[in-house]
């Protein structure tokens, strides 16, 4: 039976500090609660965070608070299916996290007073009266089993959980937050739900809401909801292990299959909340960063590691500094270990350069989170299990005093040998131990902690297509580049351009794709007068993100930043666009990392299925600039791909003549507008531009693919079709809704429902539909990831849910919610600046506006069905399907013959 809250007279939340615009509240029963008003988005997010994570667990309760998370999705008494539940009010977001010191649970939806009190009643009412029940727990137990599969497939995550295993002896930072499988497959129901009523209570809580809401209201649905449950009556034991100093180096050595070398190693350092955590993190970022970052000078340039990262891992008790990468084709590991150790362990002095180009890194990722609420609310939920969320802005005014000194002293006091594991074995003749500081008292710190002013709030905008129609406007510039854009006041006073620079035709870039793909990378490492370093130093300082991508054909860029350097982010843009250094040494090692990527791809499962599938669905001819490569042949083309290819590629075709930009964001129109004229001004291509046309190739035949990926505890299954079908056939709408009902709805969906919920088959399961706006090329398709052993499950449940889908059509109620939970969800994306600057400029291309998003939502609100069926009945035919599986299949079929013969080795039990 479900647990039951007891209803109990409670006084209002009492307010207890407010700092920089979000206020502290703390109900009588216990619960934290914090409200941060924003109004210039029409969401508002609320999210639970219990203080509970892998620390809090006991002998045999590996990976409890992770499977417990999972299980607060199957519902209460009250609220039945939670994912259908938020579907079908449009959620934006939603989602559950579990980690070391806290689960989170969280869901963003379209403002509303409704949405909000349903949010609130919600959360308060599965933190009481989830159902922890056995027929669910034993799906969800193969659920989460197949996720822990998942990561055993990453080389990086199972060297990482090995050497944190053997870097703590006692703590529980040492083991996974995933859990043991063991644990995992046979915790008793009546344990977790044991572990659920001591947890899972109003004092052990912490409730943000943020975004665009009536704070009075609030604390009311609050009060209502949170604050009529009793606090416990015994008290709950908190953990009190600490790590001893660690008396000498400690080594991991890990052999699975794979195809790429890892190096890394670990240090302790402090806890989150103490002084020296910042110094330590700034340290992180020094040795991690890219370009300048030590170990990247010192590994990547040379070419002893392809590539490597660095970071501090922050914690409510003292955690660890990682440095990982992966090894060099013509590197031995252990040398390469080697010199990863002697660099880090021999730094020396720190620059005020380094140390500040560090700050202004960590800082401005601050800034941005302080930007956007709902970022801002999730990000609180760490730092609330840190120890007070005051913490947050307490450790940003610690990095802001940072110094070359504090830097070189926290270096000089924990990166030593014998504070080290790594994959070595190495004898000492003299133990030294590193003592680390325990966690201060947190209370003492934020007491009288006030914070700042607050940044600039935005204006209330409901991104509807009429309000969108009514503020943006459209033109072209001087170049020819057509435009669109949206001035509006936004939290932060952030801003977003959105360009595409179109080149080339399909004859003139033949026997150029590499060099296409791999031109947004060079680009981007230098450009003018600044070199790769310098140019990220330049956009850190004026809080300028910028991103290329780019393909066959087509150059995108992003900038996001900040109302006040809006005049710099175009003026840099610029540059990188018309004088790109492209240094031939940046160039290698970029191509150094491409390759290590794709040769990790060549036995990975995901990687192998899709890019067959791709390939069968789509056969091109090998000089076709559509054609799409094996993971081989992409190795040989980057092998033998040239800087003076991508600096021709550049030279010759890349220009201001054909390309569409949307601006969005708090921003002066005419003052941008006339910078943009300016710096792309006079950049023509010397070779014309012919849009690359595409066309889905409906002769492909139904097949089934088997891919064999030995030793890896993960299998892909995906399976579709291709279609002459553009996003402007009148079946379209009725063919999104069809695949939204099925599969393309995430937990809420006919296919999740089976195979997930029921079955417990798949971690990942659901399908997808696109076509295109311009092109006759459509493709569905559906996917999974699970353990090979449920590979044939996988393929009989998916083919049963889609023949039933076919065969009996859906349910008018499908339909009506379906369509209103899509509706507010499309609504919901524009609402974010980016989503919102994307369609805009896609609209340039296609020559469409606002009008036709308008009349294509009044016909998803039409639609009946008859219509679907009819659609996806046109779309669909299980004979043409293409499937590919990839995964270890030998072994599955090893151990169902030894099963056979009476021999041990299978983990399956077969009924007879």
């Amino acid at each position: 039976m479900p647990m039951v809250a007891s209803i109990v007279c409670a006084q209002q939340p009492t307010l207890r500090t407010e700092i920089e615009g979000i206020s502290e509240y703390l109900l009588e029963n216990g619960v934290q609660l914090l409200l941060f008003p924003d109004n210039s988005r029409p969401t508002v997010t609320v999210n639970m965070t219990v203080l509970v994570g892998s620390r809090n667990e006991g002998y045999g309760e590996t990976g409890m608070a992770h499977l417990l998370e999972h299980m607060l999705f199957k519902g209460t008494p009250t609220h039945k299916d939670i994912p259908k539940l938020l579907k079908d009010r449009g959620a934006i977001d939603m989602n559950g996290t579990t980690w070391v010191d806290r689960t989170n649970y969280y869901e963003t939806l379209p403002a509303s007073d409704d949405n909000l009190e349903f949010a609130i009643r919600l959360e308060a009412d599965r933190l009481v009266n989830s159902l922890i029940d056995a027929n669910e727990l034993a799906t969800e137990m193969t659920v989460v089993r197949n996720e822990f599969e998942m990561g055993e497939n990453s080389p990086f995550g199972i060297l990482n959980q090995r050497m944190m295993a053997v870097a703590y002896e006692w703590h529980n930072y040492g083991k996974s937050t995933i859990g043991n499988r063991s644990d995992i497959e046979r915790v008793p129901v009546v344990n977790l739900r044991k572990f659920y009523e001591r947890f899972y209570q109003p004092d052990n809580i912490s409730l943000v809401i943020a975004g665009k809401f009536d704070s009075e209201k609030a604390l009311v649905w609050v009060q209502e909801y949170f604050g009529t449950l009793e606090a416990p009556k015994d008290r709950r034991d908190g953990t009190w292990t600490e790590e001893p100093a660690q008396d000498g180096e400690r080594n991991v050595i890990l052999r699975r299959v794979g195809d790429v070398p890892v190096a890394g190693v670990i240090y302790h350092i402090p806890a989150a909340a103490h002084p020296e955590f910042a110094a330590t993190e700034v340290l992180g970022n020094i040795l991690g960063q890219e370009p300048g970052g030590r170990l990247h000078k010192a590994l990547v340039e040379p070419g002893l590691f392809s590539s490597i990262s660095a970071g501090g891992m922050a914690t409510h008790d003292p955690g660890t500094m990682i440095a990982m990468g992966q090894v060099s084709e013509n590197t031995e590991p252990d040398a390469a270990l080697s010199a990863l150790l002697q660099t880090i362990e021999n730094l020396g002095a720190f620059t005020d350069e380094e140390v500040q180009r560090s700050i202004q890194e960590l800082l401005k990722s601050r800034e941005d989170l302080l930007a956007d609420s709902q970022a801002l609310a999730i990000e609180l939920s760490e730092w609330t299990a840190y120890g007070d969320w005051r913490l947050f802005f307490l450790h940003r005014d610690r990095l802001e005093i940072v110094n070359a000194a504090d830097v070189a002293t926290v270096a000089a006091k924990y990166l030593r040998r014998d504070n080290r594991t790594t994959g070595l074995f190495i004898p000492v003749e003299k133990v030294e131990r590193i003592a680390i500081p325990g966690t201060p008292s947190v209370d003492a710190m934020v007491a009288d902690y006030k914070g700042r002013a607050r940044i600039a709030e935005g204006e209330e905008f409901l991104p509807t297509p009429e309000n969108i129609a009514a503020k943006m406007s459209s033109g072209e510039l001087e170049c020819g580049i057509r435009y669109s854009v949206l001035p509006r006041k936004t939290r932060g006073e952030t801003v977003v351009l959105d360009l595409a620079l179109r080149f080339g035709s399909e004859v003139s870039l033949a026997g150029r794709a590499s060099a296409c793909e791999m031109l947004s990378t060079v680009m981007m490492h230098g450009a003018d007068d600044m070199n790769y370093q310098q140019l990220k130093d330049y956009l850190d300082a004026n809080r300028i993100s910028l991103s290329l991508s780019s393909s066959p054909g087509l150059l995108e860029v992003n900038i996001e930043t900040r109302r006040e350097y809006l005049d710099e982010a175009i003026d840099v843009l610029g540059k990188v666009l018309r004088q790109p250094l492209m240094p031939e040494d940046q160039f290698e090692i970029a191509r150094r990392e491409m390759i290590a990527n794709l040769k990790n791809g060549i036995s990975d499962p995901q990687m192998l299925a899709i890019n067959r599938f791709q390939r069968e669905l789509d056969p091109q001819p090998v000089d076709n600039i559509r054609y799409i490569p094996t993971i081989e042949e992409s190795i040989q083309r980057a092998e033998s791909l040239s800087l003076d290819e991508i600096k021709s590629l550049h030279q010759q075709f890349l220009g201001a003549s054909n390309g569409e930009l949307a601006i969005v964001g708090d921003f002066d129109v005419k003052q941008a507008l006339a910078q943009l004229d300016n710096v792309l001004s006079g950049w023509t291509s010397t070779e014309s531009y012919g849009r690359i046309e595409s066309s889905a190739n409906t002769d492909v035949p139904g097949q089934r693919i088997d891919i064999e990926t030995p030793d890896k505890a993960n299998a892909l299954y995906v399976a579709g079709l291709s279609e002459k079908f553009r996003d402007d056939d009148p079946d379209y709408e009725a063919m999104v809704l069809a695949n939204y009902i099925l599969g393309g709805g995430g937990l809420s969906s006919r296919l999740a429902n089976r195979v997930r919920q029921q079955e417990g088959l798949s971690y990942g399961v659901g399908s997808n539909f696109r076509a295109d706006d311009m092109d006759p090329e459509g493709v569905f398709l559906i996917f999974a990831i699970s353990a090979p052993e449920n590979t044939e499950k996988v393929v009989s449940a998916v083919q049963e849910e889609v023949l039933r889908f076919l065969d009996s059509g859906v349910t008018g109620e499908e339909v009506m919610a379906a369509r209103n939970s899509y509706l507010e969800t499309i609504q919901g994306n524009r609402a974010d600046d980016g989503n919102l600057a994307s369609l805009l400029r896609s609209q340039l291309q296609t020559n469409r506006n606002m009008d036709f998003v308008s009349a294509r939502e009044d016909r998803y609100r039409g639609l009946t069905k008859d219509q679907v069926d009819a659609a996806m009945r046109r779309i669909v035919d299980p004979k043409r399907l293409v499937i590919v599986t990839a995964g270890d299949f030998a072994k599955v079929k090893s151990s169902a013959n030894q099963a056979d013969n009476g021999l041990p080795g299978s983990d399956e039990k077969s009924d007879k």
